[in-house]
């Protein structure tokens, strides 16, 4: 019988090449990876070995892993944490919710002669240079592209009301760094509240990465949802500020 399949508890039972083939990889691969310690015992019958569901789900789950850029080192550790009670599927969920992007730009390419067009004269290589700098575009031979199409429609939009380009990248660097503090501030917020105990020696409780990814993925859009009311009090606060002194100047 080339294969036992258990339909009551749905549970279907491999030999060594057939999981190789339902993990896309081949037999030396597998064996390799259980010489690493990387697959639980296989149920054996006689002299043959039989692999179940769970050794298919810690197949993909290895894979998952090494396109994340992990070693195969990291990727034993990982494990081991997940036998000694952490799950290794909830560790890659929290790892996800952490470094997955916290923005939702849209990046945008522009050629040289639409550059141009918006820009004119004021497409020089210093300003090229700082928005570089800057971090927002990466240049081509046919032209730019940048990091956000609101940022880059909102810059030749104040170009267009006669704001120069090199005054509204001097004010693009200003606002990054006082956004890189506010990121910090509540980096640190969610670091020291909420996630303080990946950082400690012992291992997570069962459910606890699942846990904060859900708390992580509740609290997401309240970060974006908390600078923009901050900044947007901030400028109420800083435009009557102006408004008072420009008045008491003309008194």
């Amino acid at each position: 019988m080339a294969e036992i399949e258990n339909d009551v508890a749905g549970d279907r039972e491999y030999r060594v090449a057939e999981l190789a083939s339902a993990a896309g990889i081949t037999t030396r691969t597998l064996r390799f990876y259980r010489e690493r310690k990387l697959l639980p015992p296989p149920r054996r019958e006689g002299r043959i070995a039989w692999y179940g569901q769970a050794h298919l789900a810690r197949l993909r789950v290895i894979a998952e892993l090494l396109e994340r850029g992990h070693t195969l080192g990291g990727i034993a550790e990982l494990i081991g944490a997940g036998e000694s009670g952490r799950d290794v599927a909830e560790l890659i969920g929290l790892e996800a919710a952490i470094i997955s992007p916290w923005s939702d730009e849209t990046p945008v390419s522009v050629s040289w002669d639409e550059l141009g067009t918006a820009f004119g004269d004021q497409l020089t290589e210093a300003n090229t240079a700082e928005s570089l700098a800057q971090g927002y575009i990466t240049v081509t031979e046919d032209g730019i592209t940048h990091v956000s199409r609101r940022l880059m429609d909102a810059t030749t939009a104040l170009i267009a009301e006669g704001i120069p380009l090199a005054a509204v990248l001097d004010a693009s660097r200003k606002a990054q760094e006082y956004a890189d503090a506010v990121a910090e501030v509540f980096v640190g917020l969610i670091r020291d509240q909420l996630l303080g105990a990946l950082t400690g020696e012992e291992p997570l409780p069962p459910g606890e990465a699942a846990h904060l990814t859900e708390q992580l993925t509740r609290i997401r859009p309240l970060a974006r949802t908390v600078a923009d009311a901050q900044f947007g009090l901030a400028l109420d606060r800083r435009v009557h500020a102006e408004y008072d002194e420009a008045l008491r100047r003309r008194r």
